[in-house]
């Protein structure tokens, strides 16, 4: 399936059951957008063709498992961030702190899930760069159209992603929590997507 028939999916759900996040989803990406953070940082078509969905979120929501998606400037910007600290954090472990041919798709406090570049049977895989580590590519999914399409999946099932389980605030939220018992958030009771 393709991104743009998954996230049709996805926002269909999301009118119908969590109508406060729906309505964080930012508009496609302009063509001036895409063009100025195409300066910085490669974009893969696959990642283009999300952004052309939604630019990221106008205000913060927990869209995702791991990380809410960014908006082009936030790839860009991040990506160029990352490229300044990487010249001074030394690795040796087999992931390094930070590649050149790492997408920044999505962003949680500094911990960025990346589309991977890099030439070879694993280019377009998912993983994650957090702000204090080296890459960790070991719950990667191949690419990100299969990620969109575990968590519309999800949605629809109940089942989790990587140990991340959908749930409903009773703000019309979409909630994604580790484990699949969690009750309660901010004092706020939670709703499991899938078991009512």
């Amino acid at each position: 399936m393709s991104i743009t028939a998954t996230w049709d999916q996805f926002d269909r759900w999301l009118a119908g059951h969590a109508p406060a996040t729906y309505a964080v989803l930012a508009p496609p990406v302009t063509g001036a957008e895409l063009h100025l953070a195409q300066r910085v940082v490669e974009l893969p078509p696959e990642l283009i063709e999300s952004l052309r969905c939604h630019n990221g979120l106008v205000s913060w929501a927990n869209l995702l498992p791991e990380a809410p998606p960014s908006s082009a400037a936030q790839i860009a910007e991040n990506w160029q961030l990352r490229m300044e600290l990487a010249e001074n954090v030394p690795s040796s472990a087999p992931e390094p702190y930070w590649h050149p041919a790492w997408v920044p798709w999505a962003d949680c406090d500094g911990d960025l899930q990346v589309i991977d570049l890099r030439p070879g049977p694993s280019r377009g895989q998912l993983g994650m760069a957090p702000h204090d580590g080296v890459g960790d590519f070991t719950d990667s999914w191949p690419d990100l159209s299969a990620y969109l399409s575990e968590v519309v999946h999800s949605l629809h099932h109940g089942t989790g992603v990587n140990g991340w389980y959908p749930y409903l605030t009773t703000h019309q939220e979409l909630w994604w929590d580790r484990g699949p018992d969690q009750r309660v958030v901010n004092d706020e009771p939670l709703v499991r997507v899938g078991t009512n």
